[in-house]
This record gives structure tokens, C-alpha cells and sequence, in this order.
């Protein structure tokens, strides 16, 4: 349960809102892929990630993809501070995200970011 006050989504500055802030990085970035993710990136230049997401109707229901989402924001919101600075990031995850191990999820998310890193020296 959450505490009173307690905000459980990535703040503003974390995040990508604009469309065309999505296709510069689709555009510009570099393409990534696991088991059940695909994630693009570009350097963004500033002290702080970026992120955005995209789950398509085709992955299922809205309860679906919601369950989707709130995963993936809560990988991201525990484990930020190992994943590297300076990046745009947009994550396209599959529908097994919805019901893997949570575990398995963060691991091979991180995972994928970390090597985008390592790819991009």
C-alpha cells in the first residue's frame, strides 16, 4: 500500500513526452534487442535519463498493457541509479512482460542497458 503523498511514477523530468522527442531518438539512436525487449537510445546530452515506453494494442487488453507499463516504470524507478547518464531511452517490451518473474524482467532490462552503454564507446 502507499503511503500518503507517495508518488509511484517516474517524475517528469525522467520521462519523454513529446512525439517528436520519440522519433529523434528512433531516428538518431541505436537499437537494441533481448528476449523480450527492444530498446532504443541516444545521447541526450544532460546529467539524467531520459525514458519513454511503447506498448501496442496488439500486446493485449488495456489491463494488459497497463500491467505492462507499471512493471517496466517500477524496474526502472528502483534500479535508475545503476543504469547509465546522459541517455533518451525508449523500451518496447513484449507481452510476457505482463506475467514473467519480476526478477527476470528487471534483470534482463537492466542488462540490455548496461550493454548499450558498453556498445556506445
Amino acid at each position: 500500500m502507499k503511503a500518503e503523498g507517495e508518488r509511484r511514477n517516474l517524475p517528469r523530468e525522467w520521462r519523454l513526452v513529446r512525439r517528436a522527442e520519440f522519433d529523434a531518438v528512433y531516428r538518431e539512436g541505436r537499437r537494441r534487442a533481448s528476449e523480450n525487449f527492444v530498446v532504443f537510445a541516444r545521447p541526450n546530452g544532460l546529467e539524467r535519463n531520459r525514458f519513454g515506453m511503447s506498448v501496442k494494442k496488439t500486446l493485449g487488453t488495456a489491463v494488459i498493457r497497463n500491467r505492462i507499463r507499471r512493471r517496466v516504470r517500477e524496474v526502472l524507478r528502483l534500479r535508475h541509479g545503476e543504469i547509465p547518464r546522459g541517455w533518451d531511452i525508449v523500451i518496447h517490451p513484449s507481452r510476457v512482460t505482463a506475467t514473467m518473474k519480476f526478477e527476470q524482467l528487471e534483470a534482463e532490462l537492466v542488462a540490455l542497458m548496461l550493454r548499450q552503454k558498453r556498445e556506445a564507446k
